[in-house]
């Protein structure tokens, strides 16, 4: 793949698992990667849809492996969630489908949260570990009472170092396909809210920024989509031959972050 240098650009935006690190492993070289754009000046976000961690977790996670960040730098799909329905759901009643720290991030933002179908006004669905039956009946008879369905992210799988897990992607289809509805909105990447929160944070134009990310239909197509260049690592979810023929095309296509500043 690409190794030549690729151009400097004013803002990064990075994904996560599968371009930074995967599991607990870093990338080789990322921590110099992201170092060294700093430091030419260039402003630097992390952006994931994996909503098994506050921000302030992911950013502790970060600077422990080598790449110093605060909670500010990072945009989870967590913040676009609450983003979401503070703007379109603000005093909804909402029936998790998630794990607790989903549930507990609702809490804190103000959300009243339940277990009983017949008072939520939104089912919120999430990557969740430890969905069961009971999840899913409860999500169901909330749906068929008029509750709408608002997601943090499309993945069907989360990369991991054994083979990856099942993502929000499965937990949404299971309830959309019992109860006919579909969600009003899934709020992470490549979502416009997604976008408009990480690129308030990076305070550049999206014609100066670039989305690096492994995924061509959540990072490339939210980066075209927001008016940014794009590039594809193969370092994760995407093969040199699911890029080769990937829709949308993203602008450039790299073994690894490394190949942003030829290491």
């Amino acid at each position: 793949m690409m190794n030549s240098p690729l151009p400097l650009y004013h803002g990064y935006a990075f994904d996560l698992d599968g371009t930074l690190y995967i599991g607990d492993e870093l990338i080789p070289g990322a921590e110099r990667v992201v170092r060294e754009l700093r430091e030419s000046g260039s402003r630097v976000v992390f952006v994931t849809n994996k909503p098994l961690e506050t921000s302030t977790s992911y950013a502790e996670k970060l600077t422990r492996l080598g790449i110093p960040a605060v909670v500010g730098d990072v945009v989870s799909a967590i913040d676009a969630l609450v983003l979401y329905l503070r703007r379109h759901h603000p005093n909804a009643v909402l029936l998790p489908v998630a794990e607790q720290v989903v549930i507990s991030e609702l809490d804190s933002a103000g959300f009243t949260t339940t277990r009983y179908p017949d008072q939520a006004d939104v089912v919120v669905v999430s990557f969740d570990r430890t969905f069961d039956y009971d999840k899913l009946n409860r999500a169901y008879h909330a749906v068929r009472r008029g509750a709408a369905i608002v997601a943090t992210n499309p993945d069907p799988y989360c990369p991991t170092p054994d083979g990856g897990l099942p993502d929000c992607a499965a937990m949404l289809a299971a309830i959309e396909a019992c109860t006919g509805a579909t969600a009003e909105a899934i709020v992470g990447k490549p979502s416009v809210h997604m976008a408009e929160a990480f690129l308030d944070r990076l305070q550049v134009p999206a014609d100066q920024a670039a989305m690096v990310g492994d995924r061509v239909l959540t990072d490339v197509a939210m980066g075209k989509a927001a008016g940014m260049e794009s590039v594809l690592v193969l370092s994760g979810a995407t093969s040199a031959e699911q890029a080769a023929l990937s829709n949308p095309k993203p602008t450039h296509i790299i073994d690894d972050v490394r190949a942003l500043i030829c290491i």
